[in-house]
Parts: structure tokens; C-alpha cells; sequence
């Protein structure tokens, strides 16, 4: 393991968070903290994972589309924010891109996911070896 995976393993065991299994394609609820004025409070923003960038590393982010109001709103999350109190799968896609950013121009029947009814979570990497 070189310098840099190693100290990135590090960071990610300091900060002690549960990432669920998730991929593009898979609708994830969000309970990302909200700060207004001396309060704060946890809002949980539902979608579909429509793309997740630089992996499980330390700088890993993943984009949360949902249609609100008629309207599509995209988010980008960090992985490991702070400012993230859980992750949440709610149903498993069944998809076969990586990126689902044509669900963009979609609307309707067109956009939706079929699920996967068949999912087996992956081994632990210790178990791997």
C-alpha cells in the first residue's frame, strides 16, 4: 500500500462513518444537516443516484437526483462529510451504465429504474484476501 492510500485509509478510520453499498442507479435517502440561524436540523433529500466520482477514497462524491415540484434538482454530496448524518438505500436499480446523466432529458415512464430484486451485498475487503 503506498504513502497516500495509507494515509487516506487513516483519515476515513478517524472519522468513523458507515457508508452503505450504493451505486448509480439506486435510490439513496440523504440526511444531510441544515444549519438556519443558531439552529440546526437534519433534511433528508431522496433520489436516484445518478453518478458517483473518485470511489471509495476520502475525496468520493455522488450526485442525488430527484424531481421536486415538477422541477429536477441535483445535488452533490461528499462522501465523507461532516455535514451527512446517514445514508440510506431505499430500493436497488437495475441499471447498466455507471453515469445515468440521460435521465436528464427524461420524463415520466422513460425515467424510471427497474429494480433489482436479486442483490447480494459484497464481501468485506478483509475477506477478500
Amino acid at each position: 500500500m503506498d504513502l497516500i492510500a495509507q494515509l487516506e485509509a487513516e483519515q476515513i478510520a478517524s472519522l468513523g462513518k458507515e457508508i452503505p453499498d450504493f451505486k448509480a442507479g439506486d435510490t439513496v435517502r440523504v440526511g444531510y444537516k441544515v444549519t438556519e440561524g443558531t439552529r440546526t436540523r437534519v433534511q433528508n433529500f431522496e433520489g436516484v443516484c445518478i453518478s458517483r466520482k473518485n470511489g471509495e477514497g476520502i475525496a468520493g462524491t455522488f450526485t442525488v437526483r430527484k424531481i421536486s415540484f415538477g422541477e429536477g434538482v441535483e445535488r452533490i454530496f461528499p462522501l465523507y462529510s461532516t455535514n451527512i448524518e446517514h445514508i440510506t438505500v431505499v430500493r436497488r436499480g437495475k441499471v447498466r451504465r455507471s453515469k445515468l446523466y440521460y435521465l436528464r432529458s427524461r420524463r415520466g415512464k422513460s425515467a424510471r429504474i427497474a429494480e433489482q430484486t436479486n442483490y447480494r451485498a459484497p464481501k468485506p475487503k478483509s475477506a477478500q484476501l
